[in-house]
């Protein structure tokens, strides 16, 4: 099971912002499309994420005037990225030793899909539940 496999189901349309993106900005999308991440690509390079931790933090900082700051001096980075023939078990394990929940994937340096600790949670649940089916059909079968 590879991350290539996630990005099918998921299909291709990445929504990305630029460094110089403002906070309010970037928050608005995130409300408008109901996530709770974007990555930040400076000419399809990932150089950041942007949170909504990152917006706690921040306002948390500078009140509503962290608004008006670019996604540059606030987004996490540098960037955790996985490639899309990085095994989804690989993954996840990533994800929880660096205690991150969203990786860009990223092919010859630049970004190709951006997955969630959600997105691979439920595959491999759905994976799990396809294979105890199957096992149980063999098992009535036979």
């Amino acid at each position: 099971m590879t991350i290539a496999a996630i990005l099918r189901t998921k299909g291709d349309d990445v929504i990305a912002l630029t460094p110089q993106t403002r906070v309010g900005e970037a928050v608005a999308v995130l409300a408008e499309k109901r996530i709770g991440a974007v990555p930040v690509c400076d000419d399809g390079v990932p150089v950041g994420i942007f949170s909504e931790r990152d917006v706690v933090h921040c306002l948390a900082q500078a009140g509503a005037s962290a608004l008006d700051r670019p996604l540059s001096e606030v987004m996490t980075q540098p960037v955790e990225s996985v490639g899309a023939q990085e095994n989804v078990i690989g993954a996840l394990s990533l994800m929880t030793r660096r205690r991150i929940r969203h990786l860009p994937v990223v092919e010859d340096g630049r970004m190709v899909g951006f997955v969630s600790i959600g997105d691979l949670v439920k595959y491999r649940i759905d994976r799990i539940e396809a294979d105890a089916a199957a096992m149980r059909d063999y098992i009535q079968q036979g």
